[in-house]
């Protein structure tokens, strides 16, 4: 874009000024959607619509434009015989791709087959001061296309349609959990401590009460604290926050859906997850089958099963069962010639190296559906311990494409257990750990006075648009991804 380009933008709007034309009108009322506009019978008369100028193409007595909205684009006509000489020139000399405008006309169509609406009048509705990308090459930069989502909505079309999707998900998820007699709620984003997952917080200062606060890296406990208000079966919409590295997968700020249910276990919420995923595939996607990279991945079909321990014993050879101590296990590591990535990897406790671990050598390696199972405790400081081996959680990560797609447990109940899971944690956090857990006292009080079993999952909006669209990297999933200043 030139300086050029813009003056001359900002000279027609000086033209249109002299013509007495209002340059940003209050209104104009429509009767019809653009998206509407192909399901009508040729003839149809009295239409009104409206909508940004995307394409234009003039010749001496008359002008095509395509107008164009989120959902839809349209051709119209323009003509010297409708609209008179002098309207129709003002249109050629003021008017530019990008300006909006409101059209009245009525349906035909053209002799290369494409229906269109011939405009009879037309009201000028807003002057852009600075020209669109050229079509056809459109936004390039990836930078430019994060910072400026608006012109990347606009020129690309793959853009658009990612969204769309999105928007798509969310409304079937809802409806979907709805239809199971889960109740929508909304819990809190500023919080005094970071509980319901284990990942470092951002922290902000609330000047009327002079406190320190977190923005939330889960809607967990104030969910589980719900069911102790005698909620059974509840959803939230959660933004999430989370102060971690950036990479193709991750999104500090992202939305987590989070559910509980009274008196489930995990196992039974695998079965509502593996059934909420079809739906969206058949609603959203229509088909159970989505392109991964090379391969088809059709998810109707039955999903692996595995655990924890078996799939590190398949991919490295260490029985992590062997190993109880943090410092044993990485010793083990080292000796077996895997190489852990970690700005602290020996401040790290046993839990949260077993998890390092296993996203380096295996999580990467998964493509189908599989739901992984039987977690360590160390690494799930709020799931219930397994009955046969207290060692493991009644846990489960569904992972697809390697990535961790939803993730839910049979929830711990009992406080007193509950507390003692929670001062190891603050123990490690002490001790270096930043992405251990902290004491929660209140969320402890709340507990005291009494759980039912409860299953609880949660998962990312972004993550799973990422994996069944087949996105290279998790900012295309958002409209407004973080880029630096």
């Amino acid at each position: 874009m030139t300086n050029e380009q813009m003056n001359r933008c900002q000279e027609k709007r000086n033209k249109l000024q002299e013509q007495q034309v209002e340059i940003y009108p209050e209104s104009y009322k429509i009767n019809h959607e653009l998206s509407e506009l192909a399901s009508l019978d040729n003839g149809t008369q009295n239409i009104k619509v409206a909508g940004r100028i995307l394409t234009m193409r003039k010749f001496s007595k008359l002008i095509f434009v395509h107008l164009a909205d989120v959902n839809s684009r349209f051709q119209v006509l323009l003509t010297e015989q409708e609209l008179g000489e002098t309207s129709l020139n003002q249109f050629r000399t003021t008017i530019d791709i990008g300006d909006f405008i409101g059209v009245h006309g009525s349906m035909y169509t053209t002799n290369s087959g494409e229906k269109t609406l011939r405009a009879t009048d037309y009201q000028f509705l807003g002057k852009a001061l600075r020209p669109l990308p050229e079509k056809w090459h459109g936004l390039t930069d990836t930078e430019t296309r994060y910072r400026q989502r608006y012109l990347d909505l606009l020129m690309t079309e793959a853009t658009k349609e990612q969204m769309l999707l999105r928007i798509q998900l969310i409304r079937e998820i809802r409806h979907f959990l709805e239809a199971k007699n889960f109740l929508e709620v909304e819990t809190p984003i500023l919080q005094h401590t970071s509980s319901g997952a284990i990942a470092k917080p951002f922290h902000t200062h609330h000047n009327a009460l002079d406190i320190e606060l977190n923005l939330r890296i889960a809607p967990e406990t104030y969910l589980k604290r719900l069911i102790v208000g005698g909620f059974t079966k509840i959803f939230e919409f959660a933004k999430s926050f989370r102060n971690e590295g950036i990479s193709p997968q991750h999104l500090q700020e992202f939305t987590m859906v989070e559910g509980y249910a009274a008196y489930w276990n995990y196992q039974d919420s695998m079965v509502l997850m593996r059934k909420l995923i079809l739906h969206v595939l058949e609603n959203v996607f229509h088909t159970a089958t989505i392109k991964i990279g090379e391969s088809s991945v059709n998810f109707a079909e039955d999903w692996a099963i595995v655990s924890f321990r078996e799939l590190l014993l398949k991919d490295t050879g260490i029985d992590i069962d062997q190993f109880p101590q943090a410092k044993e296990l990485y010793e083990e590591i080292v000796k077996k010639g895997i190489h852990l990535k970690h700005e602290d990897i020996h401040s790290l406790g046993r839990g949260n190296l077993i998890d390092l671990l296993y996203k380096k050598v295996s999580r990467p390696h998964i493509v189908k559906p599989t739901f992984l199972i039987q977690h360590p405790i160390d690494l799930s400081p709020l799931a219930r311990s397994n009955d046969q081996d207290p060692a493991l959680t009644d846990r489960f990560q569904l992972i697809v494409n390697g990535a961790e797609i939803i993730n839910g447990y049979s929830e711990l109940v009992d406080p007193i257990e509950q507390r003692e899971r929670l001062l190891k944690q603050a123990q490690l956090k002490a001790d270096g750990d930043t992405e251990s857990m902290e004491m929660d006292e209140d969320y402890l009080l709340a507990m005291e006075y009494g759980l039912p079993p409860i299953s609880g999952w949660g998962f990312s909006i972004e993550r799973l648009l990422m994996v069944l669209t087949d996105s290279d990297t998790i900012k295309e999933t958002v409209l407004f991804p973080l880029v630096r200043k």
